[in-house]
């Protein structure tokens, strides 16, 4: 990483074009076809697939990596999309190490797993990049399914109703399709424009029209949709950002994490985004380790992450939190927020609590610490607000400030499902809003065609 005069406060243009560029590159580079070849030969193609199992959208893979040894990755991205059609982003942002590759056998016998997270970028890469699509619509149905949320749920069940026949709407509040894949990813995860890439391939199917500015509870409702349709897939993720519900948290300087990273997502040129120069994020989940992370590629001199317990209860992977540290990022446990310190209402500090677990209870200790700080950032989970279902609200079971599905995706609701973050159970996945709308789709066209 580049580094650079650090001048005091939130500035831009710390870095030159070029440093921005190289900061920002791809996390991950591409293998060729030699190296898929040599890592694909590494695996014991497991009768029990392991890797499988530990898979949201259980993929065969021991099946498309064989493809990809035997010189066709075609077939392998077929053996992929059959599942998970955002099997593209996937491949860059699955937290791979807890799930296919952490259950993979070499990992067990060997700590060093097959690449199975690159290898099925190589072979989907292959099949977008020659423009190979593998589905058509079917006759059409003659039936009309709205869908809220072109996130990955969202477009995972709306590609799914259209290789069966249906005619689907998508209604996006945002100016552009693919929901946290657009707007919540790490710019170095998916750089060139991946996203939107991969959005036009899934439409390429045909027969879904998203209607964008459209959001649910201000300028439709759920019970118009759902008179005006056959069915309904609610998909709109989480809009709500949790509070610090801390002293002078509405000073200057205080942001919410996800905005800033949807902004940055959005921004042409890096070196006009401000940035501080002492930043802290608080929280212990992805979207904190993105931040951090970010906030140090853009020129930020020192970066903290605060998180209330320890570190073997972040939500981030030990693989995540690592990949901070080898960026700079210092990650603090075990304590909590008390107090934004502000001089002339701009942040210039964070008082922070210890904590500790007494009785099974989380709780301040009373001993506190001061960080200085001319940024802040909130990643301490978002929310989900019942209010947007507007009408139709009386009629949908709510359990923990999330929808209750069963597991179809049904809600309580006569031709309602739901998937993604907005349901209970809900994990903050693409891949697992992928399963959760591709299954929905599924539900929807067996009710369809009864």
């Amino acid at each position: 990483m580049a580094q650079r005069h650090y001048e005091d406060g939130i500035v831009s243009g710390r870095f030159s074009p070029e440093d921005y560029a190289q900061n920002f590159s791809d996390l991950h580079p591409a293998l060729d076809t030699h190296e898929a070849r040599v890592e694909a030969d590494r695996c014991y193609f497991c009768y029990d697939a392991p890797c499988m199992r530990a898979c949201p959208t259980t993929i065969d893979i021991p099946l498309f990596i064989r493809q990809i040894s035997t010189g066709n990755p075609l077939g392998a991205a077929r053996t992929i999309f059959d599942q998970n059609i955002f099997g593209g982003m996937c491949a860059r942002v699955c937290p791979t190490e807890t799930l296919c590759e952490e259950a993979c056998v070499r990992e067990h016998a060997e700590g060093k797993p097959v690449q199975i997270g690159r290898l099925q970028r190589f072979a989907t890469d292959a099949a977008m990049a020659r423009g190979k699509r593998f589905y058509t619509r079917a006759a059409a149905s003659g039936k009309k399914v709205a869908v809220v949320g072109a996130g990955p749920a969202g477009l995972a069940c709306a590609h799914r109703l259209a290789m069966y026949g249906h005619e689907v709407t998508v209604y996006e509040a945002r100016p552009k399709p693919g929901g946290l894949n657009e707007y919540g990813i790490a710019a170095y995860k998916t750089p060139g424009g991946f996203a939107q890439a991969e959005v036009d391939y899934i439409l390429s199917i045909g027969g879904i029209t998203i209607e964008h500015g459209k959001a649910l509870g201000r300028d439709f409702t759920l019970a118009g949709l759902a008179a005006g349709s056959d069915a309904v897939f609610l998909a709109m993720g989480l809009a709500g950002v949790n509070a610090l519900r801390c002293e002078g948290e509405e000073a200057d300087g205080v942001e919410n994490a996800v905005d800033y990273i949807a902004t940055l997502r959005q921004a042409d040129d890096l070196s006009k985004l401000p940035i501080g120069r002492r930043v802290v994020v608080i929280g212990g989940g992805m979207t904190a380790i993105d931040a951090a992370i970010q906030s140090r590629l853009l020129g930020a001199e020192e970066v903290t992450i605060c998180y209330r317990r320890g570190k073997e209860h972040m939500n981030a992977s030990e693989w995540e939190q690592e990949l901070a540290a080898a960026k700079g990022v210092t990650i603090r446990h075990w304590m909590q927020p008390r107090r934004v310190i502000a001089e002339a209402n701009r942040v210039s500090g964070i008082e922070m609590e210890y904590t500790a677990i007494v009785d099974g209870r989380l709780i301040g200790t009373g001993d506190t610490l001061i960080l200085k700080a001319d940024q802040i950032f909130k990643a301490i989970g978002q929310s989900f607000d019942p209010a947007v279902l507007n009408g139709g609200g009386d009629a949908i079971v709510f359990e923990k400030d999330r929808i209750r599905v069963d597991g179809e995706g049904r809600t309580s609701m006569p031709k309602v499902w739901a998937g993604g973050d907005c349901i209970l159970g809900g994990d903050d996945l693409t891949v697992s809003a992928v399963a959760q709308g591709r299954d929905a789709a599924e539900s929807i066209h067996r009710s369809l065609i009864a």
